[in-house]
């Protein structure tokens, strides 16, 4: 999922923010699970909690599923 485009400024290239989740389940009904495996509660990284942030933003039809 692309959280945020690449871009350029002052010459300077920036590459796109991605985020990929381990799975997207697309369900009978056409809605979509994002699910992303974790080895425990307390091992979320701070870049995952900045990404997950993003995501809700970018994306508000979807929620990501943790789990452990």
């Amino acid at each position: 999922y692309e959280l945020q485009p690449a871009f350029k400024k002052n010459g300077k290239k920036y590459r796109a923010i991605t985020y990929i989740a381990d799975f997207a389940i697309i369900n009978n009904d056409g809605t979509t699970e994002v699910v992303d495996v974790k080895s425990s509660k307390t091992f979320k990284t701070q870049v995952y909690r900045i990404k997950k942030k993003m995501f809700e933003y970018k994306y508000p039809e979807l929620t990501i599923k943790e789990v452990y």
